[in-house]
């Protein structure tokens, strides 16, 4: 399920009514600075669930990047999980002004999510992908090439949402979820994969180059 169309995402919707009721209230009290404090905190929710449309370019194998944000590392890792072996890694920090929707950076099956329980350490630190709590896809390509996109919490983020389930198909930057206020994705691919970013840039959900399987 894609959510196009959706210029706030409706997870943040209540959140946002609710903080617009109770300026609405602080104000007829007659305590409008706190009124104030409130319609800007609502201000702030609205701007974080923003939902933007991207042009997500084309390319044979072409993966784009799954979220905003600033890529932490780019580095070669052995797993042993939902993919075994030893695979690349790119991991990318999302700050709170980041649009935080989360992209599909290849077209492919959904295979299996796992989701684990953990920690809620700042998504900026390397234990925190080892140790916080995550949402891991994995999508297989028609060519029979697996990838994973894991969604991590952060010091902050206490949900993280996922639109898909196992079995759908999905296309080349199509929304797929979310992480609230502050987090980390990582997309794990194949060894042979090219890597088309590095440590420090500044990607784009869903427009950004990340990578040719």
């Amino acid at each position: 399920m894609d959510r196009h169309g959706e210029y706030i995402v409706r997870e943040g919707i209540p959140l946002i009514v609710a903080l617009g009721l109770a300026a609405a209230a602080l104000f007829w009290v007659g305590l409008k600075g706190f009124a104030s404090a409130v319609l800007a905190v609502m201000l702030f929710v609205a701007f974080f669930f923003r939902n933007p449309e991207r042009a997500v370019p084309s390319g044979e194998g072409l993966l784009v990047s799954p979220a905003d944000g600033r890529v932490l590392n780019v580095e070669e890792v052995c797993l042993d999980g939902l993919l075994q072996g030893t695979y690349r890694k790119v991991s990318i920090f999302m700050n709170v002004f980041n649009v935080h929707v989360n992209r599909a950076p290849h077209s492919g099956r959904v295979e299996r999510i796992e989701y684990q329980a953990g920690k809620f350490l700042s998504a900026d630190l390397d234990k925190a992908s080892a140790d916080n709590e995550r949402n891991s896809v994995l999508i297989r390509t028609k060519e029979g090439k697996a990838f994973l996109t894991i969604q991590i919490a952060g010091l902050i983020a206490r949900r993280i949402v996922c639109w898909v389930g196992e079995g759908m198909e999905v296309v080349r930057g199509q929304r797929f979820g979310l992480i609230c206020f502050g987090s980390r994705l990582e997309v794990v691919l194949p060894l042979e994969s090219k890597i088309l970013v590095q440590a420090g840039q500044k990607v784009r959900a869903g427009e950004t180059p990340l990578g040719v399987l």
